[in-house]
């Protein structure tokens, strides 16, 4: 009696033991969103127990229950309506497969594991596993918007990405041009499906580009620290020197005749100048004459000193004489 005791004592301690141990080792699985998501439950079976005596069921965080086998017999009556139809069971790995998974499967499950005897049914395995459910975003697609500045080499877009969880951590832009690599951020918009709970993600930025070069932009979705999604590149090459339009015919004919006209005015008003500066003005004729008038009156008085015997006639003749050639002077100058 007393071995016998102390033998089940050492088997309780054991299965204690492993639960505990169970417990406390709690797995991670990964699955896509749509697709079918694996919990494990890893009983080792030492004692090669059957089916039919055992009590195998699945239960999520909120104590709803995924699956149950009663001795070899399922038990859908027990199952919640949520998981009814999804779920199956794989007898050789001991793992429920959990099928079109949603985001709002995410979360902590655990299986159990009985040994049905006569006396009741007792615990002999547990195990805990964490079902993390991921759906893949979109690659990031770019969006050229029409430019409404009047600056012409700004350059304005959109990037957008799809269907994805969880959150993303950002998004950025990189322009690439022959010797470097700028990178634009903006805030990412995010929005998040009520029923589905993916999210949709996109950022708008503006940002100038060199027109003398090629260059490529590229959007970058951050899902992780290590982990990003590349957009397609999008690549705008060197704008060619615009050639200064041809003058029109008519302005060059235009031109040339106003160039022509002012040679002319030019000209005609340099020979004016010119002559009027040959010409002697009114004050020095009047001098000139009152000069040569001076002179013919001292030639008459010389006259009639040299003849004082001649008659009052012929001086008279002779001063007509002068006066006359005097002013024949006068009209020849």
């Amino acid at each position: 009696m007393g071995t016998c005791d102390s033998t089940m004592g050492l088997r309780n301690t054991l299965i204690v033991m492993a639960l505990l141990l169970s417990g406390a080792a709690s797995l991670k699985s990964h699955a896509f969103f749509n697709e079918t998501g694996e919990l494990p439950c890893h009983f080792p079976n030492t004692q090669n127990l059957s089916l039919d005596e055992l009590v195998i069921f699945w239960q999520d965080q909120n104590k709803l229950v995924l699956y149950e086998l009663f001795k070899g017999q399922e038990k859908p009556n027990n199952v919640h309506p949520k998981y009814i139809g999804r779920t199956s069971f794989d007898q050789d790995s001991w793992t429920l497969r959990l099928h079109n998974v949603q985001i709002k499967d995410t979360g902590s499950y655990q299986c159990f594991i009985h040994h049905k005897r006569s006396q009741g049914l007792i615990s002999i395995h547990q195990m805990s596993s964490d079902l993390i459910v991921l759906a893949n975003f979109s690659q990031p697609e770019i969006f050229l918007i029409a430019n409404q500045t009047e600056k012409p080499n700004i350059i304005n877009l959109t990037c957008s990405s799809m269907q994805g969880y969880p959150e993303p951590q950002g998004m950025y832009v990189n322009l690439t041009t022959k010797n470097s690599t700028i990178t634009y951020d903006a805030v990412m918009k995010k929005y998040q499906n009520n029923i589905t709970e993916l999210y949709n993600v996109s950022i708008s930025v503006s940002f100038p580009i060199p027109p003398e070069t090629n260059v490529s932009i590229i959007c970058v979705l951050q899902l992780e620290p290590r982990k990003i999604i590349l957009s397609l590149p999008c690549n705008i090459d060197a704008k060619s020197p615009v050639p200064s339009p041809p003058v029109p015919d008519h302005i060059l004919w235009i031109a040339a005749v106003l160039v022509t006209v002012v040679i002319v005015c030019g000209m005609v008003f340099l020979t004016l100048k010119k002559r009027k500066k040959q010409q002697p003005g009114p004050s020095n004729e009047c001098e000139i004459i009152k000069v040569e008038g001076k002179e013919n009156e001292q030639t008459e008085k010389r006259v009639e000193l040299q003849e004082p015997d001649r008659s009052d006639e012929v001086q008279c003749a002779v001063n007509i004489s002068k006066t006359a050639s005097g002013n024949k002077s006068a009209t020849d100058f």
